[in-house]
């Protein structure tokens, strides 16, 4: 097979700003076919999906992926990008909606969509490398952070869980965790939003916007695309860039 003359495909949740947009635009401007699935949807290879209608999102992903995984490719990335941090604060006050919201966007909808790439792309030949954007609340704890910490730490144990499944696999996934560190993104701005009642640790997250110790989107994820593409990467293995 003339590989040579193949495209590359990116995929991408979340993908409409923050860290999501920056990696949308470094593999776009690398010559990646993309495609993108957001609620907002603001790219012509976008696909409108409300991550917190778990069935709604799951045929959105089937449906679109089928139709990619019929074509031949050279290279195929996957970053599960998408996730919030609402609500925040005390367990006891939250509200089961707001819970199960919570749950659908950083947990069932990702692993929906996780089993559809799989599914879509398991026989595919080429060079296939999928992405979990994680956090440092995946292994540390606070206050008014219990259902994204949950979150978190569910689909790092899912990623290492699948990597080991890869490994059987003819043409395995390579399949990662990486923590970017402090990105300063619309996620960062709602925690330092949130009264100190239900994040009590909100100065020291206002210390570190004024202190220039977050990460910007673009440097972010031109670093996520050197490892991806520059560096052979361990099948389950959790990489960090916070500093």
């Amino acid at each position: 097979m003339d590989w040579g003359n193949l495209m590359r495909l990116a995929i991408f949740t979340g993908g409409s700003r923050g860290l999501g947009a920056a990696l949308c635009k470094i593999f776009k401007d690398n010559g990646f076919e993309l495609i993108e699935f957001s609620r907002s949807a603001p790219y012509p290879y976008s696909v409108q999906t409300d991550l917190s209608d778990p069935g709604s999102a799951s045929a959105k992903f089937s449906e679109a992926l089928s139709v990619l995984s019929a074509k031949t490719w050279k290279e195929i990335v996957v970053f599960n990008n998408a996730g919030t941090i609402l609500p925040v604060g005390p367990t006891g006050k939250k509200e089961p909606k707001s819970i199960i919201q919570n749950a659908n966007i950083n947990y069932t909808s990702a692993l929906l969509f996780i089993t559809e790439v799989v599914s879509a792309f398991q026989d595919h030949k080429c060079k296939k490398t999928l992405v979990n954007i994680s956090s440092g609340a995946a292994k540390s704890v606070r206050y008014g952070w219990s259902l994204y910490c949950a979150a978190k730490a569910g689909m790092e144990n899912f990623i290492r869980a699948l990597a080991n499944e890869q490994s059987r696999e003819t043409h395995p996934f390579t399949v990662v965790n990486i923590n970017p560190g402090l990105v300063d993104t619309e996620m960062q701005t709602t925690i330092r939003n949130t009264s100190k009642e239900d994040f009590p640790d909100k100065d020291l997250f206002l210390k570190r916007k004024e202190k220039g110790e977050l990460r910007n989107p673009r440097e972010t994820a031109s670093e996520l695309f050197r490892i991806v593409e520059e560096y052979s990467l361990e099948n389950g293995s959790s990489i960090s860039l916070a500093f």
